[in-house]
């Protein structure tokens, strides 16, 4: 009995050094992906806004000087450029995280000349999410439920990275005059906030929300009448499809999931052979004839 717990032991721990591999494979395969995500994000936010700017609400953006539409699009490259960042923070490790971040706050200080954008990054930058707890995304780990978790929370804090840089830009293109002052927090919040406001979500263009909500009259709450309205809604589905290298990528990650799923399957299995062996050998070692 005792030499089959140790050959347990032993595929065991063959198993945990194939779970190494396989994290430090994921989190190769994660910072390459999250690298092309954070490129694509950038080029399909100008692209939402441009389609925003010229065919949702070509009339107000028209009504913008020259300074202020480049003032906006500059501010636009900058929040694309703040989520990149945030997104290759979650693959770093806790102190390359705090480089990182070290540099942006000495790239800030660079732009002081430009009050405008500097209060826009300022402002939106407080949306975004708070990485001091960095090191609870490390996939430099044997066991296959933890890196599961690490793997689901690192896809978690990319899909809150598009929903908040989606609220922000939304909130910079409200603030410039483009998208009306009238529209509701809820559709600037999240899209999924759409249907609570009894829309109707429309076809368009790629990550944008293109709705029609019923808004009331305030002085006669008896009129109403049906407003369509457009908004920056960043999807990775739909960010992915746009791009053949991140959705190579994203084939990738699946594929060595399958891979972790399989050993960790293994991995129970085995831990489990083991608990009952070392139980019958302490039923039998207690056990005696009276």
């Amino acid at each position: 009995m005792a030499r089959a717990i140790e050959r347990i032991e032993r595929d065991i721990a063959a198993l945990e050094e194939a779970i190494r591999a396989i994290a430090v494979e994921l989190q190769r395969a994660y910072a390459s992906y999250l690298n092309t995500l954070g490129l694509a994000v950038r080029k399909q936010l100008i692209l939402a806004s441009y389609h925003l700017c010229t065919q949702g609400y070509p009339e107000n953006f028209l009504h913008l000087s020259l300074n202020q539409r480049q003032q906006l699009q500059q501010a636009i490259r900058k929040l694309g450029q703040l989520a990149a960042e945030q997104l290759l923070i979650y693959i770093k490790s806790e102190e390359s995280g705090k480089d990182e971040r070290d540099e942006e706050d000495e790239g800030d200080e660079g732009d002081e000349g430009d009050e405008e954008n500097e209060e826009v990054t300022s402002s939106s930058s407080s949306l975004f999410l708070d990485t001091s707890n960095s090191q609870y995304l490390t996939a430099n780990t044997s066991d296959p439920i933890e890196l599961a978790k690490w793997q689901q929370k690192l896809e978690e804090a990319a899909q809150e990275i598009l929903k908040k840089l989606s609220h922000d830009a939304n909130l910079l293109l409200q603030k410039a005059g483009v998208l009306p002052k009238k529209l509701p927090e809820p559709i600037l919040a999240a899209a999924a906030a759409a249907s609570e406001a009894s829309a109707e979500v429309m076809p368009g263009p790629p990550n944008l929300l293109n709705l029609v909500i019923e808004i009331e009259n305030e002085q006669q709450s008896e009129d109403s009448g049906l407003t369509q309205i457009m908004a920056i809604n960043l999807r990775l589905g739909e960010i992915e499809f746009a791009d053949v290298t991140l959705s190579s990528e994203r084939r990738q990650i699946r594929s060595i999931l399958v891979q972790l799923n399989k050993l960790g399957r293994e991995y129970k299995k085995r831990y489990k052979e083991k608990a009952v062996a070392e139980a019958e050998a302490a039923w039998r070692a207690s056990w005696f004839e009276n």
